[in-house]
């Protein structure tokens, strides 16, 4: 009988220390913001345009104007590649902030 209360004994002082290991690690993560940080949304803006002409394609001026497909995508967030417009306005150059 002496073992057994031992033993159920025992395993509450593992659950007890498991469950304030936790409440440590999750006291410190609020803490210090560790994988609870909102991320920072980064604004273009926009410093040259170029008005989109019949048949320019996405890559096409991705390539005339020597951009990365990522920055590009970047500091122009709204537009879609596959309805693009004669005239459209577009974002060649510029930065986030």
């Amino acid at each position: 009988m002496a073992k057994s209360n031992s033993k159920v004994s025992m395993y509450l002082n593992l659950v007890l220390l498991l469950s304030l290991l936790l409440i440590i690690n999750m006291a410190e993560s609020r803490l210090f913001q560790f994988g609870h940080a909102k991320a920072r949304t980064l604004t273009p803006s926009c410093t040259s345009i170029y008005g989109a002409e019949k048949g320019d394609t996405c890559s096409g001026i991705i390539q005339a104007f020597n951009l990365t497909t990522d920055f590009f995508s970047q500091i122009n967030p709204n537009l879609n590649c596959d309805q693009m417009f004669v005239g459209q306005w577009i974002c060649v150059d510029g930065f986030l902030s």
